[in-house]
């Protein structure tokens, strides 16, 4: 019996047009990158990633003894994280396996301003994508009241290094506002969630009063939990209020909303209401994801990732905007001084003032 050759589905065909080539190697491209982000949050999930932080050159044995792991698997699973750049090995020990360079700090290290690993486990989670397939013919709608506590904690975890890249650092890249954050002043935080920011902003500023304003009560509990932890309780008060309704009782000097802005039911309310809520001269800081406005920069990888958050921001009625769409919305308003920092590709502030009197 003469065996008969069939086509290899994991390869371009060889018959296929140049064209048509290229495009299968786009999509498999597509699934590498797939098999990749599962292989990530299965190592996240499970402790291998932790384990070999802090094992480095274990061997999947090892790592299955460590974990009360099944060590086939295990094997499975280091061959996979190795192939998608996750770990290293050595020549002369093939069996013992490594972190990549920096890979502890990006998936685990969430205090770093680097801090990835949250990413693979919100992409992962029912909000993101499987609540968006099964409401893709109705267009159901739903609110953060509607998402579970897992999905509220993930994303406060993802926003976490958006915090840490805003204060003090990018906050210091507005002309003369360090100084009086320096010098002490109420300062609110807009869309607060869990308390992330709350915490940064009142050890960053020690003579700085610091209000954290949010329409989610879970996410309020979860911050007068680490709030009371941190001992920081004398200086933090936490408001529960839709930003739409947000009516401060006090003037601040700076009001900052962090990845949030976007979500907002009435944006142009919410901007008479910080405006409002402003001494004269104070500050307006818009922390946001910069949304590509042009065809090529959505094919980048921070565009596709941004694609892939917009299918959680359908469900709440919402889309990520470009960042110039933020300059129109306090010229709208009557901010002035205008001005915005790039912080990442995936991260950039716009700012303004209130006219000084």
């Amino acid at each position: 019996m003469t065996a008969t050759a069939t086509p290899d589905s994991t390869t371009p065909d060889a018959t296929a047009t140049p064209a048509m080539s290229e495009q299968a190697s786009v999509l498999l491209g597509q699934i590498a990158g797939y098999v990749g982000h599962r292989t990530v949050a299965i190592g996240l999930r499970c402790g291998l990633v932790q384990a070999l932080a802090d094992r480095p050159g274990a061997d999947p044995d090892e790592l299955a003894a460590a974990l009360g792991l099944d060590h086939f698997y295990v094997s499975v699973w280091c061959r996979a994280a190795l192939a998608t750049g996750v770990l290293d090995r050595d020549d002369a020990q093939p069996c013992r396996y490594r972190l990549a360079p920096h890979l502890a700090t990006l998936l685990l290290d969430t205090a770093s301003p680097a801090y990835l690993g949250g990413v693979f486990l919100v992409f992962e989670a029912p909000e993101m994508f499987d609540r968006f397939e099964t409401s893709l013919a109705t267009g159901a709608r739903m609110w953060w009241d509607d998402t579970t506590p897992e999905w509220i904690t993930g994303v406060s975890s993802t926003g976490a290094p958006f915090y840490t890249r805003l204060v003090p650092g990018g906050l210091a890249q507005i002309p003369g506002l360090a100084d009086r954050l320096d010098a002490g002043c109420r300062v609110v935080d807009t869309a607060c969630g869990a308390g992330t920011g709350l915490i940064r902003l009142a050890t960053a500023y020690p003579d700085c009063s610091v209000v954290g304003v949010d329409g989610d009560v879970h996410s309020l509990e979860q911050a007068r939990v680490r709030i009371t932890e941190t001992g920081l309780g004398d200086r933090v008060t936490l408001v529960h209020s839709p930003l739409e309704d947000l009516a401060l009782d006090e003037s601040a000097t700076v009001v900052i909303n962090n990845i949030s802005m976007h979500e907002c039911r009435d944006i142009d309310r919410v901007a008479d209401n910080v405006r409002a809520g402003l001494e004269p001269g104070g500050w307006f800081v818009i922390s946001d994801f910069p949304f590509p406005n042009t065809d090529a920069a959505l094919r980048t990888a921070p565009g596709r990732i941004m694609c892939g958050i917009q299918f959680f921001e359908a469900q709440i009625d919402d889309q990520l905007l470009p960042r110039a769409a933020y300059d129109d919305l306090l010229t709208r308003h009557g901010f002035t001084d205008l001005g915005s920092v790039t912080l990442t590709p995936m991260h950039a502030i716009t700012y303004g003032r209130t006219p000084a009197r």
